[in-house]
């Protein structure tokens, strides 16, 4: 076929199908005579699956960075104080980011569980209940007095009264568990720089701080610093009284009874110390922990007078002895006790009652000090009868007894 033939059937066959550029396609036909053109079969399936494989990588890394930056932005920051302040921060699932030891007492209290460290990841009720646990065998929530405050820092009002909810009921689980009979406190609070910064200045959490604000709103003459060092109960209690003035806080009670007593030399006394500031007077009761029995001290809480309680434990100890010592019998060397003890005492009471130790349950056993003499108190229960008996701490002799039925 000549090239005249093949251009007259070219152009038959452009008039049905587009005509109008039939002269335009007739002179590029013109211009590629006697050119081979190579035909070659395009491979797009490859480049289709490709960039598929590629898109679908890229949502999944977008998706999954979104995913990763989301598990560790923290939405809420939750405190814990009673004198130990404990922060944990935590993401939108409640799951824990970081737990910070805030003060020494907090670090205690987080040691078995690596300073806080192993708490990470867990849920937050999870680790609320173990730091609450902790704080009970430690014996910061043992007193009807003591208190424990729960703060929850968030940007979302309504997602931090939820906390704040979930939070109160897992605390109070704890304390009814362990029979702790402490109060606890809740509060919410939005971001505020300034809180933040007093806060680690003083080595709190902005709960706490928030707390002593409460304080200085009502008393602007006290000092912020002084009352960061203040547990969460006494801060409570100088709330409710009215910030009338700085008490001497809980160590400064607890040495002006030791001085008084006469024991600050006997490393083998312990103490507990209750702050009373919402009475009148404001007061702290101190519980001197001794090898010969336990004796109760009033503190007045802003002057730190001695309102109650033996004067020259050891002397009032030495003497009582002398007195009830039996004829011809040497004195006791100087500084030690005699007397009968607390097993003695009870077995002394039960036999009187004519009761072993099994029928007997709510035993309390105190030592103190009645007219100058020492007198273990002696109180038990059995059946429907409560049985009181006072017996002299040196003799072993029943002084006063009696039982009654118990309402």
């Amino acid at each position: 076929m000549t090239n005249e033939k093949m251009e007259q059937r070219l152009a038959a066959a452009l008039e049905k199908t587009a005509s109008n550029d039939a002269n335009g396609v007739l002179s590029r036909c013109e211009e590629r005579k006697g050119t081979v053109i190579p035909m070659t079969t395009k491979k797009t399936t490859k480049r289709k699956w490709t960039s598929l494989i590629a898109a679908c990588l890229a949502v999944m890394l977008l998706g999954g960075g979104l995913f990763y930056q989301r598990a560790n932005a923290v939405a809420s920051v939750v405190s814990l104080d009673v004198n130990p302040s404990i922060e944990l921060k935590v993401n939108r699932s409640e799951k824990v980011l970081v737990c910070t030891p805030l003060n020494e007492d907090a670090k205690a209290i987080l040691a078995d569980m690596s300073n806080g460290a192993d708490l990470k990841g867990a849920k937050l009720d999870v680790a609320v209940n173990a730091i609450v646990g902790s704080l009970v065998r430690n014996g910061y929530l043992d007193s009807i007095s003591s208190a424990i405050m729960i703060s929850v820092e968030d940007k979302d009002t309504a997602r931090a009264e939820k906390l704040q909810r979930e939070l109160t009921s897992t605390v109070d689980g704890v304390l009814q568990t362990s029979e702790s009979r402490a109060s606890v406190l809740t509060q919410t609070l939005t971001q505020d720089a300034v809180l933040e910064q007093r806060a680690r200045e003083n080595s709190i959490s902005t709960g706490k701080a928030a707390l002593v604000n409460r304080v200085l709103a009502l008393n602007a003459t006290l000092k912020f610093d002084a009352l960061a060092k203040l547990s969460v109960e006494e801060l409570k209690d100088l709330a409710e009284a009215g910030a009338p003035a700085m008490p001497i806080g809980m160590d400064a009670a607890r040495t002006a009874a030791e001085e008084y007593a006469g024991t600050t030399a006997v490393d083998s006394v312990t103490a507990e110390v209750d702050p009373e500031l919402d009475e009148s007077p404001a007061y702290y009761e101190v519980e001197l922990h001794t090898a010969w029995g336990e004796f109760e001290y009033l503190v007045d809480a802003y002057t730190g007078k001695v309102l109650s309680g033996q004067k020259d434990l050891l002397a009032a100890v030495s003497a009582s002895n002398e007195t009830t010592k039996p004829s011809g019998q040497k004195p006791a060397p100087s500084g030690t006790v005699q007397d009968i003890g607390y097993t003695k005492a009870k077995s002394i009471a039960l036999n009187h009652a004519g009761l072993s130790e099994n029928q007997a349950y709510d035993m309390d056993i105190e030592l103190d000090d009645e007219d100058e003499k020492l007198v273990y108190e002696v109180e038990f229960k059995s059946g429907n009868i409560e049985y009181d008996y006072e017996i002299d701490a040196a003799s072993g002799t029943i002084l006063k007894h009696k039982a009654e039925l118990d309402d």
